[in-house]
């Protein structure tokens, strides 16, 4: 089954992109990574489906059987480029995958928002299942700290093994 990777982190120098490079390292098979603040911007803010930037990325998501959505935390929600991208799929996008959210923030009181924010529009967004979400603090991340490791193959152990969807 293939395994999509989405970044929805802004920065050049994102700890989430970092965090989603542990996760692609403990994973037992190939994953692709996509990172939202490569694609263009204007055609991404436009909703422009037929660029082709957007059109691969869209594809990516079309073709994966599970993806991991991960975002920095910034006022109690999910990032605006996370939200552009998630607005230009298609409804259904993510039915029948497995989708698992992960999110990274600089203090414990933004733990909830992976269940608050994130979870109800990749439910909307048809998931088949939304795996328990993982909150890292930043402060967590380089060097990743090794109290993580067992809560990180935790998560990935719901990745399912089958056929790609």
């Amino acid at each position: 089954m293939s395994v999509l990777f989405i970044s929805g982190s802004p920065s050049a120098a994102s700890r989430t992109a970092r965090l989603l490079d542990h996760l692609a390292d403990r994973l037992d098979r190939p994953a692709t990574v996509l990172r939202l603040r490569d694609l263009p911007a204007e055609a991404l803010l436009r909703g422009d489906t037929g660029h082709p930037d957007l059109a691969r990325a869209t594809g990516q998501v079309a073709a994966a059987g599970t993806i991991v959505v991960a975002t920095p935390i910034y006022k109690a929600s999910y990032t605006g480029l996370l939200k552009a991208f998630l607005d230009v799929l298609p409804q259904g996008a993510f039915a029948g995958k497995t989708v698992v959210p992960v999110a990274t923030g600089g203090t414990a009181a933004h733990l909830l928002a992976v269940d608050y924010a994130l979870r109800p529009v990749l439910s909307v967004l048809g998931a088949r299942h939304v795996t328990r979400g993982l909150f890292v603090l930043d402060t967590q991340i380089e060097p990743l700290a090794q109290e993580l490791l067992p809560r990180i193959d935790a998560l990935l152990g719901e990745v399912p093994l089958g056929a790609a969807a």
